[in-house]
């Protein structure tokens, strides 16, 4: 009698361990990501640059890069995955583990444009949480000095005078340099011939040349042929003007307004990552823009600090598109 009561006993207490058991698991899951947030991270990071090395979009990767491993105590590897209007190292983000070690340096073209224009493997908005948007790099609008065109007023009177003569160079069609220059002549009611290139140093050097009248381009490209007088800038496509050039009106100074244009660089990281990790890389970033050597290299650059929340920079991103998604469909260049 008694082995079959201690039995009975036994028997009758399993499913109170094992819903015990179940119970301690199901915490231990949900304990798990609040334990990988604290001590994150853990070891080094990887960057991806969607872009090629030595452009401007890697001088902001790996300055960022640098400046984040004295944030974080842990290195960060910066990696190029180029090509594809910057879609494929957008999207090779996009698929990686949501765990803060895999970042993206995203960009106005592999979030929005590109995803906009063409299909991708990837949603560009949703696909991401955003940690900051780290920096803007507006664009200037330049002309060659033999045109005999100092303002834009006497840009838009000529412009005006001649529909269509005018031409203007791009770094590629969809590219900030490209929809700067249509939304400019939407704003302004001009029409200009627009001529594509492969890259903002062949459009700039035709700009120089003579074989093109003008062009938008990033004043970190643009600023060396400006100083030495073989380029005229018109005006700076942003809210105020640029510390490098602040003789150069802005756009909107210059009487056309609603004409802002520039490419923007975020940090990102894979839908799904743990909300105390992106707000750690957010804290991250918004202490970075304290380092003095960081700032002299963004600046050197034409590059304007951000540092945006996470919350900040996904409505940034979302206002982008939303903005980026008329303006393409004017120009009839959204993917059928």
């Amino acid at each position: 009698m008694t082995l079959m009561i201690r039995f009975r006993r036994a028997k009758a207490c399993a499913p109170l361990r094992a819903a015990i058991l179940c119970a301690a698991t199901a915490v231990t899951a949900l304990m798990m990501p609040i334990a990988q947030a604290a001590s994150y991270p853990d070891r080094p990071l990887t960057l991806i640059n969607p872009y090629a090395a030595g452009g401007p979009a890697d001088v902001v990767a790996r300055s960022l890069g640098r400046a984040l491993e004295k944030r974080l105590g842990q290195p960060v590897v910066v990696e190029n995955k180029p090509g594809g209007g910057a879609s494929i190292g957008t999207g090779f983000v996009a698929r990686a583990k949501p765990d803060g070690y895999t970042l993206l340096l995203g960009t106005s073209a592999g979030h929005v444009v590109t995803p906009l224009m063409q299909k991708t493997t990837y949603d560009g908005v949703d696909g991401f949480a955003f940690c900051s948007v780290v920096a803007v790099q507006p664009i200037m609008l330049v002309v060659n000095p033999a045109r005999g065109i100092r303002t834009v007023a006497e840009l838009l009177a000529r412009a005006q005078a001649e529909p269509g003569k005018l031409s203007y160079g791009s770094a590629g069609v969809g590219g900030a340099t490209h929809l700067g220059a249509e939304l400019f002549q939407q704003v302004a009611h001009v029409q200009l011939n627009h001529i594509p290139y492969a890259g903002a140093s062949p459009a700039i050097n035709d700009v120089v040349g003579g074989q093109i009248d003008l062009a938008m381009l990033n004043l970190s490209a643009s600023l060396p042929f400006i100083r030495q007088g073989r380029l005229i800038a018109l005006a700076y496509a942003a809210d105020k003007r640029s510390a490098l050039l602040p003789d150069v009106p802005t756009l909107a100074e210059a009487g056309v307004a609603g004409a802002q244009a520039a490419t923007w660089y975020s940090l990102a990281a894979p839908a799904g990552t743990p909300p105390d990790v992106v707000q750690r890389l957010s804290n991250a970033v918004r202490a970075v823009n304290d380092d003095p050597d960081y700032r002299r290299v963004m600046q050197e650059q034409a590059i304007e600090l951000m540092s945006l929340t996470p919350a900040e920079a996904d409505a940034y991103v979302r206002r982008d598109r939303a903005d980026m998604q008329r303006l393409l469909g004017s120009l009839g260049l959204l993917a059928k």
